[in-house]
């Protein structure tokens, strides 16, 4: 059933539609975007296209390995619909896909979004950032750059960024991908779509995007210039963030400090984060 919108947000949510249309397309295993679809058609009461989206969230978890998750869809799909014969297809086929195989994570090269089930008070004692163990994703990082010998080890070591976490910045960090773009040794759209090759992290043209500035402005300034991120629109309980570093696990635990949200995570061009975070944080 549609909700009551207003103008602006019912434009909004047909521009988000547009958008993960986009995404979703290009990465049909995206599932967390094709989730984000499927609320948004969900708020529009265009039920077709809920049930549709459900679907393709449900063939993504199979493909995936992710039975249990897409057996739920199916059977949340059967209860509104229940003779729907594609959802009823599809439970036979993952009874018979799950008796000879094996489930497999899905982006097992990161872990940049935190289930709901997962207690913000466990992660607090780990919030305030410290030289100490940090784990700034440069190792990993390291992997896809050096390992793949795009980037020379002197170089990589010259450009990653040292980060003062002794005082709050007042202007946006420079992040990794765009000194590698600055000093012309990688193109950012090269480095993107390489991060995104390894994480399976979908890549957002945020240039396109209407970003929530509200929503930004709840998420702590230091923290988003520090590693440039940007909280760009909310989902129901999720927020969907940009980056450019999907393996930094302190900024997961900083974010873990201040909100209970799902956190889903996009590839972005730095400039473009750089130029939104610029606008919101004056």
């Amino acid at each position: 059933m549609a909700t009551t919108l207003t103008q602006s947000e019912e434009a909004q949510f047909i521009q988000t539609i547009e958008m993960f249309e986009v995404i979703t397309q290009s990465q049909p295993n995206d599932y967390q975007s094709l989730e984000i679809l499927k609320e948004a058609y969900t708020k529009l009461g265009r039920e077709a296209e809920v049930v549709s989206t459900a679907k393709r969230i449900a063939q993504a978890y199979v493909l995936t390995g992710q039975f249990s998750s897409a057996i739920l869809e199916y059977e949340t799909i059967l209860q509104q619909h229940p003779n729907d014969p594609e959802a009823q297809q599809g439970l036979r086929e993952i009874e018979a896909k799950s008796a000879t195989t094996t489930t497999s994570p899905y982006g097992e090269e990161t872990t940049l979004f935190r289930r709901p089930e997962e207690s913000v008070d466990s992660a607090r004692h780990a919030a305030i950032p410290t030289t100490d163990g940090l784990d700034d994703g440069r190792k990993q990082m390291h992997k896809v750059f050096v390992k793949s010998k795009l980037i020379a080890e002197a170089d990589f070591d010259i450009c990653w960024p040292e980060v003062d976490l002794t005082a709050p910045p007042t202007e946006v960090c420079t992040p990794f991908l765009q000194v590698i773009t600055d000093k012309a040794l990688v193109a950012t759209e090269v480095a993107l779509k390489l991060i995104s090759d390894r994480t399976r992290l979908p890549c957002l043209p945020l240039e396109r995007y209407e970003v929530d500035f509200e929503l930004a402005r709840s998420f702590p300034a230091a923290l988003c210039r520090r590693w440039c991120i940007l909280p760009f629109d909310r989902m129901s309980k999720s927020v969907l963030l940009a980056t450019t570093n999907p393996f930094n696990q302190q900024v997961i635990r900083e974010l873990q400090a201040v909100t209970n949200d799902r956190l889903l995570w996009y590839l972005a061009s730095p400039a473009e984060i750089a130029k939104n975070l610029q606008k919101i944080f004056r």
